[in-house]
């Protein structure tokens, strides 16, 4: 009987021993050996940002270059058909037409990132709106840095075209 408990209690250690995860080496993980290597050619002209949060976050985990859209709520009129584009190297430009009237604004100029790389800080002539960046959407923030609630707080949610 002794013998038999003292092989159950071998067993059950090499069986929990073989449970516990290992430790994962550049050797183990390292699939590019037999496939191969894409290179992708340097460009002068493309600027990619310097991550400001550690991990992975908005500004480094995300494909966030290029144009938003959306309408927007107006006091006075049906709304205004707004476009932001930001660009690889920190800089935007931003159109406003408002409708059913012959008024559009235009701006252009620099955003940074908050701490936590999840919000861009437009810094124009005239913008100086913030934005949760998402996938493929940037949601417009109060003069607080929080986000719109209400009834029409889908509408300042803007598409990536």
């Amino acid at each position: 009987m002794n013998s038999k408990m003292f092989i159950l209690g071998i067993a059950s250690a090499v069986f929990l021993a073989s449970c516990n995860p290992k430790e994962k080496t550049p050797e183990t993980t390292d699939n590019t050996k037999d496939s191969a290597a894409v290179q992708i050619p340097a460009s002068d002209s493309i600027t990619k940002a310097t991550p400001s949060a550690p991990g992975d976050t908005s500004e480094n985990a995300l494909d966030w270059p290029g144009t938003y859209e959306a309408v927007v709520p107006c006091a006075d009129c049906p709304g205004i058909k707004t476009s932001i584009t930001i660009n690889n190297d920190k800089t935007f430009s931003i159109t406003e037409e408002y409708i059913e009237r012959d008024s559009k604004n235009q701006d252009k100029g620099t955003f940074e990132w908050d701490a936590a790389g999840s919000v861009i800080s437009l810094k124009g002539k005239n913008s100086h709106s913030k934005y949760q960046v998402g996938e493929n959407v940037l949601t417009q923030l109060d003069t607080d840095g929080k986000e719109i609630t209400g009834p029409n707080k889908d509408l300042y949610i803007f598409k990536k075209k």
